[in-house]
């Protein structure tokens, strides 16, 4: 049984009581308009609305798990995922969601993950990845000030990882998200559905008011989200200037005369 999310990107494919949403949107990479962002948090709504829904799985097609949101303006999906942003702005975005989610949401990374997407990977309750995973978080090298990654980041691997994943925004495979305690399971490729499969069979074999509880106390080791920040920062100029950068395929401007890349960041 497939549900409509009001995006034509993402699938919710029901199979017994673990709904899977896939983002499918190869043509730009999965990266994730307005409207996806909006029917993630639907999704999440579904599960824990349905007494015959148990988990939620996230995924992606093709070798990209997410790269995060539309950094080129093509938001040429329905207008509800744009009418929701100019309603709510940023709260649109579902880590929250996810983050605060009764039913377990586990994550299946099957390819690039970063952006957005390594959010949603860090707030999931599990996350099960793909030897060929590749990681970065390109906030700070786009302009964005994004607090999400200052309160969810330091929790999992430390102030110092942190500082060095955000600041440099430096790629990093699958090994050492594993080896840096950024996620737990990593199984070859071929492997990454049965896995899951396996992952989300564990999960729920646990009393799911004990698991809620045991869920919350941890997850708020990361605090609070500093939302004023990045609605501030998305309206700012380095955010103007970061986006053009990355569709012009250039070095952003504030980068100091020798110290640009070859090529686009």
């Amino acid at each position: 049984m497939s549900i409509d999310l009001g995006s034509r990107y993402l699938i919710l494919n029901v199979d017994g009581g673990v709904a899977t949403c896939t983002i499918d949107r190869p043509d730009r990479r999965n990266a994730m308009t307005a409207s996806m962002y909006v029917g993630m948090r639907r999704a999440v709504q579904i599960v824990n609305g349905s007494p015959n829904l148990h988990a939620l799985v996230i995924t992606g097609v093709g070798d990209v798990f997410c790269p995060g949101g539309e950094l080129g303006g093509e938001h040429e999906d329905t207008s509800i995922g744009m009418d929701a942003a100019a309603a709510f702005g940023n709260d649109i975005a579902p880590f929250e969601a996810i983050r605060r989610s009764r039913k377990p949401v586990i994550a299946m990374v099957n390819g690039i993950c970063q952006g957005g997407g390594l959010l949603m990977t860090l707030v999931s309750d599990l996350a099960v990845v793909s030897d060929r995973a590749v990681f970065r978080v390109p906030e700070v090298i786009r302009g964005v000030a994004d607090p999400n990654y200052a309160a969810y980041l330091p929790a999992h691997v430390g102030v110092a990882r942190a500082r060095d994943l955000i600041f440099t925004a430096r790629r990093f495979d699958a090994a050492e998200a594993l080896a840096m305690g950024m996620i737990a399971r990593v199984v070859p490729h071929e492997e990454l559905a049965a896995a899951t499969h396996d992952a989300v069979t564990e999960v729920l074999r646990g009393a799911p008011e004990a698991r809620w509880q045991m869920k919350r106390i941890m997850n708020d080791r990361y605090g609070a989200v500093d939302t004023m920040t990045l609605d501030a920062s998305i309206a700012g100029a380095e955010v103007m200037e970061g986006f053009s950068a990355f569709v012009e395929r250039r070095a952003p401007s504030w980068i100091p005369e020798g110290y640009a890349p070859d090529g686009r960041l």
